[in-house]
């Protein structure tokens, strides 16, 4: 502002007081603008404008797209048709475990009998039948089949147990279950708690001694339907499509919604946004069950054919061997994942394969250049992006560590901001207007998109339990205006790039998994006859994501730990484990009764600086053992498998 003002005055005073040309004038005004620091802006302008010309781009043809669909009422499995009528005998799916290929007309022709036989069975538009089965290319024809007659999806974890399993299945509203043989023994121990009117149905191999009574073997009933396309109801493109379930701060899992148009542009923005090619083949060894695996990948088979390998669970031993064996272009990875490739020795196929781009998340700085390096990986796409987030980013160009970036120059094009946040309690700092205060380059803040409900791109669609859409703040840009919070704290550079800091408020990452603190403080507590229990993540050298830490309050000093291992494994997923426990005499609360745990979380878990008794999870032995100086300093040089 101030600077703006100092040139309409030099403009002002050398043409009226001065007389001088306008040459001159110009010339004047440039020297002025460049020597009180526009210099900054030019370098900032040359450097990022082709990068922010071509981001802009893709956000026009995105939008423009997803409003055309919306006008046409065009949702997936319309889209997935005209996939399919463009070449229906390419290549689809393939299973890894299996080796079994799925052209486009398989795919299609599975997903109607789906479509009939739940229609047969009476499920109509609106209607939620949860899917609790390991990756395998029957995931994608059973939800696609659903989408075709409206059937919404509620696509389970499959790391989930007990609580948490029968929270997801009776918070859905579901009246059918189908889920995978293997996932059998999971159900087993939550049927007597479920509805008796949910219908059960098991896909795989069957064996009817080691499932729920009154389920019944899908597959046979499948290949009885007619593979012709079902009478298609009239949904429109806004309409659920399916839910995921994420973590969060309200203790148990909560499914985000993705409608028809969210699936697209999620779709899409990597497609066109990271320069796919039709002839792309992608290995996606990522939980279907999540956004990364079942719309980054696979939506670009059913959206753009392109042709996907499905594993069933990551492995970093034969991870380029499955690359070489099916000629994939393409690979998606988590941060982990990277970490754990670059720990296997080297071998042949590494440098044997075709693939030319790593896309993924949560790929470190430090491993980054290695990683790309040692694999000879051309192009590494790193992006960020809840499955609930209406601020997604791409890093278009590569830039080493960045997740993604923000035009300085045409920053209105995609409202996204980095706000100042208390660092103790993570609440956002507001200006005397009451308006949240943005971040300037190299300032810490966390990420918020504003809320347009009218723009695919901007809109926020939430949660199935509209109690769980605590992630909406009013008055961040602007005052009367509402913003999606993302919990995650990134920083920028000068030139726009945003780089992930941390995870904010109740939840951290772990294992390539989001794990609730609330949700794991109430099992433990309730393990530990409702003890005080405060979960944190803390940060461990040469792993990704933070460590699960409990710190119990314990003034008797009494705990079977051997009994308490036990336990944790029937209640709670190997991710969301704690690694680390520390026994003290009492947690201390803040006035409104919440744990503190700032100071628990920097104090971390060195027996040097904590005096409470503290042990860690021996992953050989299978149970806590005391952590010392001896054990601490194992872990810090890695030579602890945690």
């Amino acid at each position: 502002m101030l600077l703006g003002a100092s040139l309409l005055g030099a403009l002002l005073f050398s043409k009226l007081v001065l007389k001088l040309p306008w040459t001159q004038v110009g010339f004047s005004l440039l020297l002025l603008y460049l020597g009180a620091g526009g210099w900054r802006f030019v370098r900032i302008f040359i450097k990022t404008i082709r990068r922010d010309v071509f981001g802009g781009l893709v956000l026009l043809t995105v939008k423009a797209k997803v409003r055309r669909y919306l006008r046409q009422r065009r949702t997936v499995p319309v889209l997935f048709a005209s996939t399919v009528q463009r070449h229906p005998d390419k290549t689809a799916l393939i299973f890894e475990g299996t080796d079994t290929h799925w052209t486009f007309r398989q795919l299609d022709d599975y997903s109607n009998r789906v479509a009939n036989f739940l229609q047969a069975r009476g499920l109509a538009s609106g209607d939620v039948v949860a899917v609790f089965m390991e990756n395998r290319n029957e995931f994608v024809g059973l939800w696609l089949g659903m989408a075709k007659v409206g059937v919404e999806a509620a696509l389970i974890n499959t790391n989930l147990r007990r609580d948490a399993l029968r929270h997801c299945l009776t918070t859905s509203r579901a009246r059918a279950l189908i889920f995978g043989s293997e996932m059998a023994p999971a159900i087993c121990e939550i049927q007597a708690s479920l509805d008796p009117e949910l219908s059960l149905f098991c896909s795989g191999p069957w064996e009817p001694s080691s499932v729920p009574a009154h389920t019944e073997h899908l597959d046979p009933l499948l290949e009885e339907a007619p593979k012709n396309l079902p009478s298609r109801p009239d949904k429109g493109f806004t309409d659920k499509l399916f839910y995921v379930y994420t973590s969060g701060t309200t203790g148990l899992p909560k499914a985000a919604i993705v409608v028809h148009s969210r699936y697209y542009r999620m779709a899409a923005l990597v497609y066109y946004g990271f320069r796919m090619r039709h002839d792309d083949i992608i290995y996606d060894c990522l939980p279907l069950y999540h956004s990364a695996g079942n719309i980054v990948g696979i939506g670009q088979c059913l959206l753009h054919g392109l042709t996907v390998v499905i594993r069933k669970k990551f492995s970093a031993s034969r991870f380029w061997d499955d690359c070489v064996k099916y000629n994939c272009t393409i690979v998606q990875y988590i941060g982990e994942l990277c970490r754990y490739l670059l720990n296997q020795p080297p071998r042949e196929a590494e440098r044997q394969h075709r693939v030319r781009m790593a896309l993924g998340n949560g790929l470190r700085q430090s491993i980054w250049t290695e990683f790309s390096g040692r694999f000879n990986i051309s192009q590494v796409s790193e992006f960020y992006g809840a499955t609930e987030c209406n601020c997604s980013l791409g890093n278009f160009d590569s830039q080493v560590g960045a997740c993604g970036f923000n035009s300085r120059i045409l920053s209105f094009v995609y409202p996204i901001r980095l706000v100042r946040v208390n660092e103790d309690t993570m609440e956002l700092i507001r200006g005397p207007d009451g308006v949240c205060l943005p971040c300037q380059p190299g300032e810490p803040g966390q990420l918020v998109g504003r809320i347009v409900q009218q723009d695919p791109m901007r809109r926020f669609d939430g949660y199935l339990n509209q109690g769980a859409n605590n992630k909406i703040a009013n008055d961040v840009f602007s005052k009367g205006d509402q913003a999606y919070l993302t919990g995650d704290v990134l920083v920028m550079d000068e030139l726009g790039y945003l780089y992930f800091r941390d995870r904010t408020g109740d939840t951290f990452r772990w294992k390539g998994e989001n794990v609730s603190t609330t949700e794991v403080e109430g099992t433990l507590s309730r393990l530990l006859d409702m003890a005080d229990v405060a979960v944190y993540g803390v940060e461990v050298p040469g792993t990704e994501g933070r460590a699960g830490m409990a710190a119990v309050a314990n003034p008797s000093g009494n705990c079977d730990l051997e009994r308490f291992a036990q336990h944790l494994e029937k209640e709670l997923p190997l991710y969301a484990r704690p690694i680390f426990l520390r026994f003290l005499p009492e947690l201390h609360k803040t006035g409104t009764f919440k744990l503190q745990k700032m100071e628990l979380r920097k104090e971390g878990f060195d027996p040097a600086v904590v005096k409470d008794p503290l042990f860690y999870m021996d992953a050989r032995k299978g149970r806590y053992v005391p952590l010392d100086q001896e054990a601490y300093a194992r872990i810090q040089a890695g030579e602890e498998k945690l």
